[in-house]
């Protein structure tokens, strides 16, 4: 059997622009609600996960997510139209950090 050893990293962190730009509403609640509505997919398929090993798991926090990232999406829909309705453009600026996280 190989033991093998973790290289220590060379950088700890790391950044990646995923959205930077003016939008027109129409673009921008585009944009926003694909991310929103990929995170909300990401946390139904983790409950689903979950569910199918124990019917009797507690998702309590994951439900709480979801319905907070779909409050989200609707406070962004409500922005994104008083925008409209006023003849302007959006910018959109996501960034998204990655780090090495503190051991559980």
């Amino acid at each position: 059997m190989e033991t093998q050893v973790l290289e220590q990293l060379e950088q700890v962190e790391q950044k990646i622009k995923l959205v930077d730009g003016a939008f027109t509403p129409s673009e921008a609640s585009d944009v926003v609600s694909a991310l929103i509505d990929e995170k909300i997919n990401f946390h139904k398929i983790h409950r689903l996960k979950i569910w199918e090993g124990n019917h009797h798991c507690e998702t309590t926090e994951l439900n709480s997510r979801i319905e907070e990232l779909q409050n989200e999406k609707i406070v962004a829909k409500e922005f994104i139209n008083k925008v409209r309705a006023m003849g302007g453009m959006l910018r959109i600026n996501g960034h998204l950090e990655i780090s090495l996280a503190e051991e559980v």
